[in-house]
């Protein structure tokens, strides 16, 4: 028999290297190919604990870390998308969904025979050292093959496993000369003190902030025939509460209720550990349970593992608001930064959540949306100023420009960080529409507090427009609102149809922006006007057009980004061979051309 030797660390390193890789590499595949699926699940929370519970099993079993899961909860929290009561159920599903790899695992320990037979082919198939080759094979001719980023997508998942179970037989090889080992055997009576086994799993786990990990490597020691469930138990505990390591990492810098998402996670495990070890420590003194000096493989460590986890959960799950007070007790209410009180308000965006991608876009997303209706607000009540003026009103536009630049800002900041990341195709064009059109929606805030600015000229110089220059901007408005009303309906629901509809009206809008200049020229050429109203009115027909060209740049950026199609050709395509195109325009000129004779007649 082979002595166990240095040799043999440096191969159960490495396949520890191995393992820890195959995971990362397979769950970024995943992630990627949820895409913002999680995040939209996760924010369509409810009452229900059990629903909770599920959601958390599906994300973590999706994404292969509850860790990532944890994290992903700490920024959801931290970024007010979610309540710290909303992220309990969901860490009670994330713990039994971790336990899902140790299942997996459980394959390296597939007995076979050499009988020969169909049944005795398919068992060895089923074993990692038999099928992980062909697995990386199909994995890596999908990457370099597919052209299409979703089946590259699953080629790494495929390649990322096969590594994984490669870093496990590795693992259980390096220590199989252990076996017979004299030595390891009275290392492992150490660990027949509970405390010491806790300790010990907790320490490893924190170290390489992987409870999966742990347990291969446990597992591969338990191949060596001298682990018992007593021994392995304690240790399967202690690497529940290593994993809480990397949640806790992730809380600097977060408010109060997100650091409270990863004490919770802790405090879980913990309490669970210093309930559950003593009454199994009890019962097998008082009952003399024999299972507990038996030696211990891979589906019992599996076993205990979800054992545990489904333990806590069902122990927890009525107490889940004795727990928030309880992490409110560990990390008491204090006053935080007023900084960072409006930064969240803001945007409600956290760097936490670019571990996960997929879901930091869909979140940029939803800080876009309400970046986009906040401008919509602010743009509709500046029109409603032009003739309305209003000091209030005024304020709070000035207020909202404010708010839209700090928008722009940070959303840009965070979508330059998601770009670096590895994203999926459809995720990028997301990012790049996003982009695009946070530069449109800040310059029309900049154009609502011009036009704020020359109503203000006016009530402050106490003058006024004609009754018939009041009809106009009336007209002209009324058509900049609808295009406004089209164009961001059109980016918040990614409606391309709706899209469709912006060009035929700032065509019209254009051409109306024109009548009403050379009108103007007429009134000033008769003495109808003063130079100094002839100015203003410039300004505000400059301003309105304006915003008419960003509300036509937001339409087209989604056209061209989902179509496809180049931003100039689209336009030069639909304006001289799109008969629908020509149609619309037909309507929209129609309705706001005749209304503008009838003003001219009054």
């Amino acid at each position: 028999m082979e002595e166990f030797s240095i040799f043999n660390i440096f191969s159960l390193l490495g396949g520890l290297a191995f393992f820890l890789y195959g995971m990362n590499v397979m769950s970024t595949g995943l992630e990627k190919l949820t895409g913002g699926k999680l995040e939209v699940a996760l924010k369509k929370m409810t009452s229900n604990k059990f629903k909770s519970i599920l959601l958390g099993m599906g994300v973590t079993i999706a994404i292969q870390s509850s860790s990532a899961m944890t994290v992903m909860l700490v920024g959801f929290v931290n970024s007010g998308l979610m309540t710290l009561a909303q992220t309990i159920g969901v860490c009670f599903g994330s713990n039994i969904g971790t336990t899902f790899t140790a299942w997996i695992l459980c394959l390296g320990d597939i007995k076979t025979s050499d009988n020969g037979g169909i049944l005795a082919f398919l068992l060895k198939m089923l074993k990692p050292e038999s099928f992980s080759p062909l697995v990386a094979l199909i994995g890596v001719i999908m990457i370099m093959a597919s052209k299409k980023n979703k089946k590259k997508d699953i080629g790494r998942i495929l390649a990322g496993f096969a590594v994984l179970m490669t870093g496990m037989t590795l693992m259980s090889d390096s220590v199989d000369p252990l076996a017979q080992s004299e030595d390891f055997k009275k290392l492992l009576t150490a660990f027949e003190n509970p405390v010491l086994g806790v300790l010990v799993g907790a320490g490893f786990t924190g170290i390489i902030q992987s409870s999966a990990g742990s347990i291969g490597i446990l597992m591969a020691f338990s191949k060596a025939g001298a682990l018992t469930y007593g021994m392995a138990l304690p240790i399967i505990m202690g690497c529940n509460i290593g994993t809480c390591v990397t949640a806790l990492l992730s809380t600097f810098g977060v408010s109060k209720d997100a650091k409270r998402v990863a004490w919770t996670h802790i405090l879980v495990k913990i309490i669970g550990t210093i309930i559950l070890l003593p009454i199994i420590m009890i019962m097998q003194s008082a009952f003399n349970l024999g299972i507990f000096n038996e030696t211990v493989g891979y589906v019992g460590i599996a076993v205990m593992h979800t054992i545990f986890n489904v333990a806590t959960t069902v122990m927890f799950l009525p107490f889940t608001n004795q727990l928030v007070a309880l992490s409110k007790l560990v990390i008491r209410d204090g006053k935080e930064s007023e900084n960072d009180s409006k930064k969240h308000v803001l945007t409600g965006l956290d760097e936490r959540l670019l571990k996960t991608p997929s879901v930091a876009v869909q979140t940029c997303r939803t800080a876009t949306i309400e970046m986009a209706d906040l401008t919509k607000e602010t743009i509709c009540m500046a029109l409603d100023i032009i003739l309305n003026y209003n000091a209030e009103s005024a304020e709070t536009v000035n207020e909202n420009e404010d708010i839209i630049d700090r928008f722009e800002d940070t959303i840009n900041g965070y979508l330059l960080k998601i770009s670096k990341s590895s994203v999926t195709g459809r995720d990028s064009r997301i990012v790049s529409k996003m982009m695009h059109c946070i530069g449109n929606f800040e310059r029309i805030s900049d154009h609502a507090v011009n036009l704020v600015e020359s109503a203000q000229e006016i009530h402050d110089k106490k003058i006024s427009f004609s009754d018939e220059c009041i009809n106009e901007i009336k007209i002209i408005t009324e058509a900049i609102s609808e295009n406004i009303d089209r164009s961001f309906r059109a980016y918040n629901d990614n409606d391309l149809h709706m899209a469709h509809t912006v060009e035929p009206l700032e065509e019209v809008v254009d051409n109306l922006s024109i009548e009403l200049k050379n009108r103007h020229i007429r009134r000033l050429q008769n003495d109808e006007c003063t130079v100094e109203l002839g100015y203003i009115f410039q300004d505000i027909l400059t301003n309105l057009e304006r915003i008419s060209d960003h509300c036509s740049n937001i339409a087209c950026i989604l056209i061209q980004t989902d179509e496809k199609t180049d931003f100039h050709t689209y336009l030069n395509d639909v304006k001289e061979n799109d008969e629908s195109f020509h149609e619309e325009y037909r309507n929209y000129a129609e309705r706001y051309f005749s209304r503008l004779d009838v003003a001219k007649t009054k």
